[in-house]
């Protein structure tokens, strides 16, 4: 995932998907509430100051002054420099029908921004699952302005990419569905600028492409269509959101546009386009717009000077020519570049071999179906022998999978450097011509989600072996953040990243996303964050800080998810949480801890050890960094029961809490996740 956000005054626009109007419940129904602090460029206040008065002021009325106007939208000026306060709040998408809930939830959202972002005269805030509203509020005047800029909008991408033969459609099709809807919006009489619309695309693994694109209210047409035109450019160039990506959305503050998949809206769609029909041509350029902030990003450049006439085929060349020519296209790769990198390898004191093409295609019979274990975002992965009898796991990159290629240069550059036992191991790889392949060894048993998730197969993890599991993918931790020549932070530990071996040991995998860190440091921070929700730190996920505290964070929730046989955030209904983190923190303070334990464990014989790493588990996800144990401390609490554990703090996200009925209405699939490879075989 990427998010791009900067200190000024920010106001968002959240995802759409099917929130149930009549079960919402203040004062968090709107979701998971993001916070964009702007403490650097708008500075503080203090609780008793003017400028603390006039927000007061503007947080007790704007919920009315929103929820009683047509399009659920208002905006709120109050007091005078320096201590005036500028302010937006609106109500998107399935929300629209329902007055109250929006009053709700603004002033739930102002009541967040007080707690998240404490004495911040600019703040936003947004969530980020079901679109219900958005506020923000700055010293800055930020009315003024209609578009989006860098510092005043959220980019968030599925880092999994289409790898098939129909990638270079898709892009075409995304192209014209985003296209079709910024013209309905900014052209159609409508006082909501909002629509929904799907495109077939006439292929049995991706059937449709949804889509939604909104404006605010105020917007004259050509503003409208200016915004959404630039927030088309960043999705498709490939320079800010990779290209060939399953879904991406952008979030400003003028206006929004998402693509998906699955169809992530609950109200009826509203433009259906047929992929039989050629995209439009795109609109006259509309007057030059005069940005108060010098660092707003240029509109698309394709849509004013490439005349689509053609059909898709004619679209999708002119594209793809035109992709190529984007001067900081951060998917594209320096063949020679990388044949140097590789062919280093073997010069240096690494121990990864370099495999010629021909090896790894006898290896996997030609890539056959028969050998095939899965499919990711960096391509298929096949198992393989080689003829000394060594069985491999073999990563081929995909000729369209643009993040792909980072995380082979970044794998093969860490990795080679890293030896351990609870670490999988790369045996080498292999650069020829426009083939990028990493060769793994291959583990028998598959990944931890395949076991642990499974109604069945869970069954043949007994206590002991998962206590072994939580204990090995500790001392993997622990070497990546203390003891190897780098010092890593992988950044999406998770189920599926964990493989067993033949004994069912456990070996953390996928380090195309691992950060290398100095041993001087202590965080470091990110504008493209990339991961999986549910195991994604909280200061991770809203501002881009990570932390060896980010591992520690994940691998706290991974202990939950193997005590209880259950995902972080799936969508079974954890009482009132949409989470596991609520629902274990819920009932560790009620002493009813041994309803989170998967019934198959559940013995007297283990009860101490299973409560003990539920205590653990709930110190490593509390909600501040700075609370939660290193992974040399975790390892201490596993390794010694005579060490006397912390009372835990509340966890993150476990403020979060919803109707039975949201549950099941509101959690789509998630296309928000980092998901590198999720097979269902061995690798």
């Amino acid at each position: 995932m990427a998010m791009y956000m900067c200190g000024h005054a920010v106001g968002y626009y959240a995802v759409v998907v099917g929130l149930l109007i009549t079960t919402l419940t203040p004062p968090l129904a709107a979701g998971i509430p993001w916070p964009v602090c702007s403490s650097s460029s708008a500075g503080n206040y203090t609780a008793n100051s003017t400028y603390g008065g006039n927000l007061r002021l503007v947080a007790a009325a704007l919920p009315s002054d929103v929820s009683t106007s047509p399009t659920l939208f208002a905006v709120a000026t109050t007091g005078t420099a320096p201590d005036i306060v500028y302010a937006i709040g609106q109500c998107i998408g399935d929300l629209q029908s329902a007055a109250a809930a929006c009053r709700d939830c603004i002033a739930a959202s102002f009541e967040q921004a007080q707690k998240m972002c404490p004495h911040n005269k600019g703040a936003a805030i947004f969530d980020h699952d079901n679109g219900t509203c958005q506020i923000g509020f700055s010293n800055q005047d930020f009315l003024v302005s209609h578009a989006n800029s860098q510092d005043q909008e959220v980019m968030v991408y599925n880092a999994e990419n289409i790898t098939s033969d129909i990638a270079s459609r898709f892009n075409a099709f995304t192209y014209t569905l985003l296209n079709s809807m910024a013209e309905y919006v900014s052209t159609t009489n409508s006082t909501n600028k909002y629509v929904t619309a799907s495109i077939a695309i006439d292929a049995a693994t991706y059937p449709y492409i949804y889509g939604m694109a909104s404006c605010t209210p105020d917007l004259v047409p050509w503003q409208c269509r200016g915004c959404l035109s630039a927030a088309i450019s960043d999705m498709i160039s490939g320079d800010k959101i990779t290209v060939y990506t399953k879904g991406a959305r952008i979030r400003g503050l003028r206006c929004t546009a998402q693509y998906e998949l699955y169809r992530f809206y609950n109200s009826s769609t509203m433009l259906q386009l047929s992929a039989a029909v050629p995209p439009p041509p795109p609109p006259p350029p509309p007057p030059a717009i005069h940005h108060q902030d010098g660092g707003r990003r240029k509109m698309l450049v394709i849509a004013l000077v490439v005349p689509v006439l053609g059909s898709i085929f004619v679209l999708t060349l002119c594209f793809l020519r035109w992709n190529r020519k984007v001067p900081h296209h951060k998917a594209e790769m320096n063949l020679a570049e990388d044949e140097a990198l590789v062919w280093g390898l073997e010069g240096g004191s690494s121990e990864l071999t370099v495999y010629d093409f021909s090896q790894v295609l006898e290896a996997t019979g030609d890539f056959s179906e028969e050998n095939k274990l899965g499919q990711g975002g960096f391509g298929p992965v096949y198992k393989g022998r080689f003829l000394d009898g060594i069985e491999i796991a073999v990563k081929r990159l995909s000729s369209h999978s643009g993040q792909g290629l980072t995380e082979f240069k970044n794998e093969i550059q860490l990795i080679a450097k890293l030896q351990h036992t609870n670490l999988v191991r790369l045996l080498g790889c292999c650069s020829q011509g426009e083939e990028k392949i990493l060769v793994y060894e291959y583990l028998p048993n598959k990944s931890l989600d395949f076991f642990i998730f499974d109604e069945t197969r869970r069954a043949l993890l007994d206590w002991t072996r998962r206590r072994a599991i939580i204990e090995g993918i500790a001392q993997g931790l622990i070497y990546l953040h203390k003891h190897s020549r780098l010092r890593v932070i992988h950044r999406d530990l998770k189920a599926s990243n964990i493989l067993l071996d033949s004994e069912m040991n456990p070996k953390i995998s996928d380090f195309g996303l691992a950060k290398i860190f100095s041993t001087k440091d202590t965080e470091g921070n990110t504008r493209r964050i990339v991961g999986t929700y549910g195991y994604m730190a909280p200061e991770y996920a809203s501002e881009g800080v990570f932390s060896v505290k980010s591992d520690v964070f994940s691998f706290g929730v991974l202990i939950l998810e193997i005590i209880s046989g259950k995902r972080a955030s799936s969508f079974h209904k954890y009482g009132d949480f949409i989470n596991i983190l609520g629902h274990a923190w819920q009932l560790w303070k009620e002493g009813l801890w041994l309803q989170l334990v998967d019934t198959s464990l559940v013995s007297d014989v283990h009860a101490l050890e299973i409560v003990r790493c539920i205590n653990i588990a709930l110190l490593c996800v509390q909600e501040l960094a700075a609370d939660r144990p290193t992974m040399s401390h975790v390892v201490s609490m596993l390794s010694s029961e005579s060490m006397t554990l912390p009372e835990p703090k509340h966890p993150a996200y476990s403020h979060i809490r919803v109707t039975t009925e949201e549950v099941s209405t509101v959690f789509d699939p998630p296309s928000l996740n980092g998901v590198t490879i999720s097979d269902q075989d061995g690798r």
